[in-house]
């Protein structure tokens, strides 16, 4: 049989026809990313993140998380490059100084869309919040969560006993959803992972792969008795009797990546991970 070599797949357009002039830098509250920022500020100069053609974080995932949540509810229209401060890094850069602008011009760009939460407490409040990770549910006492689970109005488990419950986006799979034994997903699969944390009824059941169309919702049964949080990211409400998640496609971010290190390849390479 013959063989041919693959396709070559066609460069995206670069964002840029020159080097940005216009930079926005976020630091995350650490000595190292506020050193760093000086520095970058002293080079390049500092512009209102609404007034910016990039935007610059630095710090860790986490502090990337709540930069894009930033940009995603001021209505921002500039992309993300993260640069490393933190440890794991997943979502970022390496923290690299000089010839930012050039560098800028050669990343490539990927597009992730929230999860978009809702939550109502014993209380009666209502409490919304976006995710670009994940949004999940985890017992508040010694007592196991007991849940209901249900997708697009369907019930499908009466009664799932656990720790709690996980809904990953794609961008998310390889971080809480992957500690809990979660799929990693790509980012062009159109799935979101819902994960099972720690389950003991049914103790073998390992979740389920839904379309990224797919309205998620959670029922906390004896919620009195066994009370739960519901977590979006780093917004944590407490004291939940149900929580309605969906992926909001209405809304957009794009971050930025340094040649060879797009975020779908390291997606693929954290499933062929040791």
């Amino acid at each position: 049989m013959t063989s041919f070599p693959p396709a070559p797949v066609p460069a995206a357009p670069p964002l840029w026809e020159k080097p940005p002039e216009r930079i926005a830098f976020m630091a995350a509250p650490t000595d190292v990313a506020r050193h760093e920022f000086d520095r970058l500020v002293r080079q390049y100069g500092n512009l209102h993140p609404g007034e910016a053609e990039v935007i610059v974080c630095l710090g860790g995932d986490g502090f990337m998380l709540e930069t894009l949540r930033v940009v995603l509810e001021q209505g921002l229209s500039a992309p993300v490059y993260g640069m490393n401060c933190g440890s794991v890094g997943f979502l970022m850069n390496p923290m690299l100084e000089d010839n930012l602008p050039e560098r800028l011009t050669t990343t490539q760009a990927a597009t992730l869309h929230p999860l978009r939460m809702k939550a109502r407490t014993t209380q009666g409040d209502t409490h919304e919040a976006l995710a670009l990770n994940d949004v999940f549910l985890f017992r508040q006492t010694r007592q196991a969560a007991k849940i209901s689970v249900e997708v697009d109005g369907l019930v499908r488990m009466p009664e799932l006993i656990c720790d709690g419950a996980l809904l990953s986006t794609p961008a998310g799979s390889t971080a809480y959803n992957l500690s809990a034994h979660g799929p990693i997903v790509p980012l062009s699969g159109n799935l979101l992972p819902l994960t099972p944390i720690c389950p003991f009824r049914p103790r073998r059941w390992r979740g389920a792969l839904l379309p990224s169309t797919a309205h998620v919702g959670f029922t906390i049964l004896e919620h009195e008795k066994r009370p739960v949080a519901a977590v979006a990211d780093s917004i944590e409400i407490r004291d939940v009797v149900c929580v309605h998640i969906h992926e909001d496609r209405t809304l957009a971010v794009t971050v930025l990546f340094d040649p060879g290190q797009t975020l779908s390849e390291r997606i693929a390479a954290e499933q062929f991970s040791a």
